[in-house]
């Protein structure tokens, strides 16, 4: 017998807004209430790379940003490379509870007006011209909302009450148009390879109404959208990976003043508080150090008074170990904080913390907790990185052998979308477009794009010479064979890794000069359809050399006429041949006894370089302040490397002369490379340094006054792991030479840091390393869903103006989740640093 049942009481299928509450404008300037915010262009577009899904109208629901980008856009699925809005003016009116913000599309001289305003459970956002729209708007400017695919994977929606399922994966209509049709991207640059048909992709809606409700199943993630006007959800996975589903409304031609209204309700559950968020080191502690949980706590959730530590015995039995109070710590951007000191307990085991109901997963202690720590990272990430070589683990080929058609010389007076650039002129022997010989040769992708980005290999190699002459990791796990551009991960061929990686990059810095006569800005591809590739680095490119005498796409078996070669960004800057120098310089230690020949190469084309940046130094024009700074910090650290390589006295004094002012103006700034220089200066110097590491110090305990984790956080586009790794690092030299002065217990807080003692999550940041660590990150396999094991993060997006986020569930936020070898390379020397640091 079916029995159909018409009234239903349930708690999950009554209305919203049965449970909602109003929403408040609030000091910070966004409107809230229990379970719910929503913000009003607290972030903004800010250009560098168009569109990072983190500006405009958002919503955090249930602690969780489920939604982004609410302005007018110019297509149904904006990509990341459409254009986007400036906000021109925004106006906080706490008298009407609005909010209003002015958008200019510079590019068409229209502005238009939004305002959001508290009505019922919900807001009401109402968008304003003062002209009609554009003729070439009409038909493409539409209010978007998009809302974060993985929030409602496996969740339903209704479309004027026809239900309908939030796709897994993108199976939506499309049909193409002529490109005539399609409102240019970013500089007249294009994410589709369309192969000369002058056509473009566009994706149909999959449900359409004026009343459409997200996952009504889910009273966390329940909204409901109305409008008088049509509502299309659009997947905008259809023209990319990292596309949102989008709620759109056309706006009106020929019509001003109010030209759309919606009503937006997100569902806030009653009374509703976070769970707490216990944070610790997924990797554990050394008995004899400091260990400490943070507890994050919404702000309405009442405290307890104590937490407990609970050992897991070989019989698979808890016992608890220590009871004991917490210590409010504050409120830090949303959340309240408490911290739990475990230091007492010391035994090596395996173990777990408890607050209230709440247990974590486990951790150890013991003294080789950190041993095997900076493993993934050398024996995984850094050989999937390597370019112009395949790299297979075991029935895996992770790449084939890809840019051997590298490279050619960029046109001049030229910007690239990720921020390379070219002056008048080349600055070297060759004409724009012709092909420079010798560079397809060692180097890694800089990060989950395929560019050679000469800064970060720098800094890259420094790191790794650093680790070398302080830590001698003989560690082999990885055959590389450059004849045959051949890579096996966990076949061990004889050689230190370590060294074969600074070989491997320095073979790209030679080559650059060797070529190039100079280091270049970077390596990369010139069209935007190759730069947002997905997949094996051999198929960017065709691998074939360009040939102008061929036609786009025809091959003569040896070269091609398809434009797809990376090019070479030559305008010569100082700061980079100064950062060059030092880092040929330093890898021609390592490299002596390894590879002689390279050794030498690297110390003559250091001298060589160094000799023509101070002539060009003394005849620059550019005075500015930061180009100046700049030069003056990549000049020191250049003096420095080659005293330590030559030990030459010229360079020391060079080095010393621009070292005190800058120690001086701030302790901390210059103290590493001062730190670093310890062993090879005199006993005058070194006393003279202690005087600031005394100074240096004092700055150390102000951190734990600025958030709960007493560590450098910092806001911005980008998180700021790097430079947690960063100071933690200078740490570890302050305590080795200055050990009565700065303590263990500063190295540690970096490492702790990064291993899951963070906001948001206790995730260790680093993949495959601890407990619970990241499993989706931003590489070139982000479209899976996946991580290449050993890649650090760079960590907590501190969101204005006061939401901190690390997405899990979604790899696309390049700024949270996107892995660098600058970032690798400093982290496999912090986490050799505190191995290294034993019983200290």
């Amino acid at each position: 017998m079916v029995t159909v049942i018409t009234t239903v009481t349930c708690f999950l299928l009554m209305p919203a807004g049965t449970f909602a509450q109003t929403l408040k404008l609030n000091d910070l300037e966004y409107f809230e209430t229990n379970g719910v915010n929503v913000f009003v262009y607290n972030n903004q577009y800010n250009g560098i790379f168009n569109d990072e899904k983190t500006a405009g109208i958002e919503l955090i629901h249930h602690g969780v940003r489920t939604a982004t980008g609410g302005a007018v856009r110019l297509q149904n699925t904006p990509e990341q490379w459409d254009l986007i809005p400036s906000a021109v003016d925004k106006k906080v009116d706490k008298a009407t509870n609005t909010i209003s913000v002015t958008m200019r599309y510079t590019q068409f001289n229209f502005d238009s007006r939004t305002t959001v305003t508290p009505k019922g459970d919900g807001v009401v956002i109402s968008v304003y011209l003062d002209k009609p729209l554009p003729e070439k708007l009409v038909g493409n400017a539409g209010f978007n909302l998009e809302f974060l695919p993985s929030a409602y994977f496996e969740k339903t929606y209704m479309a004027d009450g026809k239900p309908g399922t939030f796709p897994l994966y993108p199976a939506s209509n499309t049909n193409m148009e002529p490109v005539s049709k399609k409102t240019p991207q970013y500089n007249g640059h294009s994410t589709f390879d369309d192969r000369g048909r002058n056509e473009f992709i566009v994706p149909h809606p999959m449900a359409e109404g004026k009343t459409l409700i997200l996952a009504p199943e889910d009273p966390e993630r329940y909204v409901k959208i109305q409008s008088d006007e049509k509502l299309m959800l659009f997947d905008g996975r259809n023209l990319a990976q990292n596309g949102w589903f989008v709620v759109r409304s056309m706006l009106p031609n020929n019509k001003t003043g109010k030209v759309l209204e919606w009503y937006l309700e997100p569902h806030g559950i009653p009374n509703w508080k976070r769970a707490p968020v216990v944070e610790f080191s997924q990797v554990g502690y050394r008995p004899g150090q400091e260990k400490t949980a943070v507890v994050e706590l919404d702000k309405n959730d009442v405290a307890l008074k104590t937490m407990s530590l609970f050992q897991v015995t070989a019989e698979g039995k808890f016992v608890e170990k220590l009871k004991g109070d917490i210590k409010p710590w504050g409120m830090y951007q949303r959340y309240n904080y408490l911290k739990f000191d475990f230091s007492l307990v010391k035994e090596p085991g395996i173990y777990f913390l408890q607050y209230g109901d709440q247990k974590t997963n486990t951790f150890s202690i013991g003294q080789d907790v950190y041993k095997d720590t900076w493993h993934p990272t050398m024996d995984v990430w850094f050989p999937v990185q390597m370019d112009h070589m395949m790299v297979n683990e075991a029935y895996r080929v992770w790449h084939g052998a890809p840019f051997l058609d590298d490279a050619l010389q960029a046109p001049v007076s030229y910007q690239h979308f990720d921020n390379y650039s070219m002056g008048p002129t080349t600055d070297t022997k060759y004409k724009p477009l012709q092909r420079i010989p010798g560079m397809a040769m060692g180097g890694w992708f800089d990060a989950g794009d395929f560019d050679i980005e000469t800064n970060s290999h720098c800094n890259a190699l420094l790191s790794f010479v650093d680790t070398w002459e302080n830590f001698h990791l003989t560690r082999d796990e990885t055959y590389i064979d450059q004849k045959t551009r051949y890579v096996d991960i966990h076949r061990p061929d004889g050689k230190p890794d370590l060294l074969q990686q600074i070989e491997h990059g320095t073979l790209n810095m030679v080559a650059q000069m060797k070529n190039i006569g100079h280091p270049v800005r970077g390596i990369v591809v010139p069209n935007l359809h190759q730069y947002h590739h997905l997949g094996d680095a051999v198929d960017e490119t065709d691998n074939l050399p360009y040939n102008p005498n061929l036609k786009p796409y025809e091959s003569d078996g040896k070269s091609s006429g398809t434009m797809d070669d990376r090019w070479a960004f030559t305008t010569r800057n100082p700061t980079l041949d100064y950062s060059m120098i030092a880092t040929l310089a330093a890898t021609s230690r390592a490299l002596k006894g390894f590879n002689d020949t390279l050794s030498q190469q690297s110390l003559m084309y250091a001298k060589q370089l160094w000799n023509e940046d101070e002539a060009m130094r003394k005849n620059t024009s550019d005075t500015s302040r930061i180009a100046v700074t700049a030069r003056r910090a990549s000049n020191t650290t250049a003096a420095l490397q080659l005293y330590i390589t030559t030990k030459d006295e010229q360079y020391a004094k060079i080095f010393k002369d621009a070292l005190w002012p800058a120690l001086d103006r701030a302790p901390a700034f210059g103290m590493t490379q001062a730190l670093q220089a310890y062993p090879y200066m005199d006993k005058e110097y070194q006393a003279k340094l202690k005087d600031y590491v005394v100074k240096y110090r004092s700055t150390l305990d102000d951190y734990d006054k600025q958030n709960p984790y007493a560590v450098p956080m910092r806001a911005g586009g980008w998180a700021g792991n790097a430079g947690i790794v960063t100071w933690a690092t200078t740490n570890y030299y302050a305590n080795k030479y200055f050990p009565d002065i700065v303590s263990t217990e500063y190295v540690y807080k970096g490492l702790n840091y990064v291993f899951g003692t963070h906001p948001y999550s206790n995730i260790s940041f680093v993949s495959a390393v601890g407990t619970k660590s990241k499993k989706v990150t931003y590489g070139n396999n982000r479209a899976d869903f996946t991580f290449i094991a050993g890649g650090i993060v760079p960590g907590i997006l501190l969101l204005k103006p006061d939401f901190p986020e690390n997405k899990e569930d979604w790899p696309f936020f390049w700024g949270e989740n996107e892995v660098t070898i600058t970032a690798c390379s400093q982290y496999i020397f912090l986490a050799a640093a505190v191995d290294s640091l034993g019983g200290k």
